[in-house]
């Protein structure tokens, strides 16, 4: 039961945009190990190279740890971890899998975790450029797709990325503080 109240507790803070960052960012972290083997079951072709989104699992993972040391920078860490990701995974896969589309809630998380400070948000949506100015030089892809599994590919990571946006989007209208709170 300890090891249980231990993950629990994990994801709390008192700031409610930072709360709803963490539970992002260990939503992310946890569905990661299940990703090949939907790319496996679905896409199908070079699926091995989607192990190497695995790279980025500690850092979503590190976000509260992070947080909790630093509300901002944790709440930072988790649309740069997700465009660090983004960018790792069009290396991997090719850019015709789609896996691009995932700014969208990369961008919504820094708008949404950093409401009304316009410097952060600027910050980061400039760092959203970099996955633009790669985009059609990440050189041969690592694995190989053939025209349908890309357009099957391309179709997870749709859905992926508006299952992400919606459960964004849920998390943080949750998150705001009530107003008996004020």
């Amino acid at each position: 039961m300890r090891l249980l109240d231990t993950l629990r507790a994990y994801p709390q803070h008192p700031d409610p945009a930072t709360a709803a960052c963490n539970r992002i960012a260990l939503l992310v972290a946890s569905s990661q190990p299940l990703y090949p083997l939907y790319v496996w079951w679905i896409v199908g072709g070079d699926w091995w190279v989607s192990f190497w989104t695995y790279l980025s699992t500690p850092f979503f993972a590190a976000v509260p740890a992070v947080a909790r040391r630093d509300a901002i920078a944790g709440r930072a860490l988790l649309p740069l971890a997700g465009m660090a990701n983004l960018v790792l995974s069009a290396k991997a896969f090719g850019e015709a899998s789609g896996v691009e589309w995932f700014m969208l809630p990369c961008m919504l998380i820094a708008v949404l975790a950093f409401r009304g400070s316009l410097g952060p948000v600027l910050g980061l949506l400039g760092v959203a450029t970099i996955p633009v100015l790669l985009h059609g030089h990440y050189a041969q892809p690592l694995g190989q797709f053939t025209e349908a599994e890309y357009g099957r590919f391309a179709r997870l990571n749709a859905d992926s990325v508006a299952v992400l946006s919606a459960a964004t989007l849920w998390i943080f209208s949750r998150a705001r503080p009530s107003s008996a709170s004020h």
